[in-house]
């Protein structure tokens, strides 16, 4: 087994009133896999998340224990830069938030801030972008239109193409086909299987069946606890615990 992308060490998140989201949680995260976090709502899916790029650094009063190690380092460790981390580590998230502006411009506005600015080589992002998120022949005539034209699944696809344009390690999708037709799902599903050849994916799925159609490493979180983990195959078939097995077959949540 390679070395884990992402470790996670004991870690706990406390909120300013002293609930805590996540209780001691240890994790690996494994490069070129789809590790998918599901379990019911509540559960701390999407705290978990947001550590691992920090996202969670805009809620006040939180309070942190343990560690979170992306390639051996220490992501909460003093004098790290944020900025540079959420580059290396890029969020799409349930509501696709496509910036106002043309399809181009949504996919070279974040390299043009990071100092790009050879065009042949922005064209190639977009190209390359857009393929990758299954958008690209949808699109590729269109360029200069609004985003703000494109349907709910193409614009999801575009801010999927858009965290891709930051050429990022890895990728966090937080429901990301929630509000999607079955089609533009199934788009999106066969994006992340081809993404994972060079990403590390890290996905909150919006059903039990979307966990078991992707996971290539499945963990079950329930109120804030790490209930169970193991290959996708094998904990949607044969679950150690209970409680996975309820949640599973529908018996609650």
């Amino acid at each position: 087994m390679r070395e884990p992308k992402f470790l996670l060490e004991n870690v706990s998140y406390i909120y300013e009133d002293g609930a805590r989201a996540l209780h001691d949680i240890s994790l690996c995260i494994y490069p070129h896999k789809i590790t998918a976090i599901f379990g019911p709502a509540g559960g701390g899916k999407s705290t978990l998340l947001r550590l691992l790029n920090r996202l969670n650094d805009l809620v006040p009063g939180r309070h942190l224990e343990g560690r979170v190690l992306l390639d051996g380092e220490d992501i909460y460790a003093p004098g790290v830069d944020v900025h540079a981390l959420r580059r290396r580590v890029g969020m799409v998230f349930a509501t696709p938030v496509p910036l106002p502006m043309s399809i181009r411009r949504n996919l070279t506005y974040g390299p043009e801030l990071a100092g790009v600015r050879d065009r042949a080589r922005l064209d190639e992002l977009v190209e390359r972008s857009l393929r990758a998120a299954a958008l690209w022949d949808e699109v590729k005539d269109r360029l200069d239109e609004p985003a703000s034209a494109l349907s709910g699944g193409q614009q999801q696809r575009l801010c999927l193409a858009r965290t891709l344009a930051l050429e990022p390690e890895v990728i966090l999708l937080d429901e990301p086909t929630s509000g999607l037709d079955p089609i533009s799902t199934a788009k999106v599903e066969a994006s992340l299987q081809e993404l994972k050849r060079r990403y590390t994916i890290v996905i909150v799925p919006h059903s039990v069946q979307q966990a078991a159609r992707v996971a290539d490493h499945a963990v079950f979180m329930l109120q804030g606890e790490l209930v169970e983990e193991g290959p996708g195959e094998l904990l949607f078939t044969r679950p150690h615990d209970q409680r996975t097995e309820d949640y599973i077959t529908g018996r609650f949540g």
